[in-house]
């Protein structure tokens, strides 16, 4: 979901409550006129009820898209550190093995800044993701050779749970980068403010003059909330984003060099 996207699904709900409000408003013009009979406390039981739920959903989602964000930052920090560890543990390697090992590690790390940046598209990310996979192994297999090269333990028992912390690391935060609220939730989200307002339209339906006010304000209260809710769970594609806790990893990329 980019954030276009976003800032469309807050209007198309803003717009749509209008609507249902002024729907249900005309609903319950038409009940007046003819004069139906109904229970007035069922009625309210019901609107109470539906305006609790909505607003437990969204705290619910308010809730789980704010501590994923946390959770994002955190795993960002923890992956760059990784590295920066594992990077720093080359130097236990053989001296001739080094230069190669540490190659890898520079576009390993380019493949994961290309993940981060092209996150909402599927396409490009996809193919980083393919590209810090093949290197994963590359850079393990030489590990591992390197390690038995060099009569020193400390290469072993150092650099090799330094690569292993990574490449779980890696794996971890890229599940989590593309973890989101469920596509059934999402629709919730949306499909509960549109039902209240249809509800706030026909407790409405009573009053002979349209004041617009509180409705327009309703509507605009919550797609606002609805568009924080999910530009906090897609932090890489609207306005609240993460680039700071990103550019951690792109300052150690610049410490690495470009190699000779």
């Amino acid at each position: 979901m980019t954030g276009l996207v976003i800032a469309l699904t807050a209007l198309a709900l803003f717009i749509g409550m209008l609507c249902f409000s002024e729907a249900g408003r005309w609903i319950g013009r038409i009940g007046i006129q003819r004069k139906t009979e109904g229970s007035g406390g069922a009625f309210v039981a019901l609107e109470g009820g539906v305006f609790g739920l909505m607003g437990l959903l969204i705290a619910l989602t308010f809730s789980a898209s704010a501590s994923r964000l946390e959770t994002r930052r955190q795993m960002n920090v923890d992956e760059t550190n990784a590295i920066g560890t594992a990077w720093l543990r080359i130097a236990l390697l053989p001296e001739i093995r080094q230069a190669a090992m540490r190659e890898d590690f520079r576009v390993y790390v380019d493949t994961r800044l290309a993940f981060f940046r092209d996150i909402s598209n599927l396409e490009a990310a996809t193919n980083a993701l393919r590209r810090t996979n093949a290197l994963q192994n590359t850079i393990w297999s030489r590990g591992v050779a390197a390690c038995g090269e060099t009569p020193s333990v400390a290469a072993a028992t150092l650099f090799l749970p330094a690569l292993n912390t990574m490449i779980d690391l890696t794996t971890s935060g890229t599940m989590l980068a593309k973890t989101h609220l469920p596509w059934l939730i999402r629709a919730l989200l949306v499909l509960s403010p549109l039902i209240c307002a249809f509800l706030a339209g026909i407790e409405s339906a009573p009053q002979a003059d349209r004041v617009w006010m509180p409705t327009i304000l309703f509507a605009l209260v919550l797609s606002l909330t609805v568009y924080v809710i999910l530009d906090l769970d897609y932090p890489r594609a609207g306005l609240i984003r993460i680039d700071t806790v990103d550019q951690a990893m792109a300052e150690l990329r610049t410490s690495m060099g470009n190699g000779e």
